[in-house]
């Protein structure tokens, strides 16, 4: 567990630096007339992220957690099936991202953890998964003017049908 924690924290700090240099390539400041630059969220998050990880090595370094001084497996048979159950689910989520948008992926992803994994009745898991991408969406696209992928054109129909709420 010991070597886990700060292996773990290593590669969150490394996938935390190229994001922010990463999203550096655009605006991370305040854009006068317009708001946050496009790089400004996925910057200043994995800039949290990195601050995160230096808490966490340093905890490590000082044996002050619990995993820094356990010397149990990382992961046992349980953690890694649901390593593979929710890595799995990520990789079918980056993929219907351009079938059927982002926000039609982000409703499946999530009505697959909240109702199949977590096991919450059908009538919370279908309210979150639809509520929650239509939030994005008018985060997104209205209040941020940031456009996220639409998909196929299938899905065009809904989508105008949104903009023109918006617009």
């Amino acid at each position: 567990m010991r070597n886990g924690e700060i292996f773990v924290a290593g590669i969150l700090a490394l996938f935390s630096v190229y994001l922010m240099v990463k999203s550096a390539e655009l605006p991370i400041g305040f854009v006068s007339g317009r708001g946050p630059g496009g790089g400004a969220w996925p910057f200043w998050l994995s800039a949290i992220m990195l601050v995160c990880c230096g808490f966490i090595a340093f905890n490590w370094w000082r044996g002050t957690s619990p995993p820094s001084r356990s010397e149990e497996p990382f992961l046992d048979s349980y953690g890694w099936r649901m390593v593979i159950t929710v890595g799995g689910a990520l990789i079918v989520f980056v993929a219907l991202i351009e079938v059927i948008s982002m926000y039609g992926a982000i409703a499946v992803f999530l009505l697959y953890y909240l109702r199949f994994l977590g096991r919450h009745s059908w009538g919370l898991s279908l309210t979150i998964s639809l509520a929650t991408p239509l939030i994005f969406f008018f985060f997104f696209e209205g209040a941020m003017r940031i456009t996220m992928p639409t998909g196929l054109p299938f899905t065009d129909p809904l989508f105008d049908l949104l903009y023109e709420i918006i617009y």
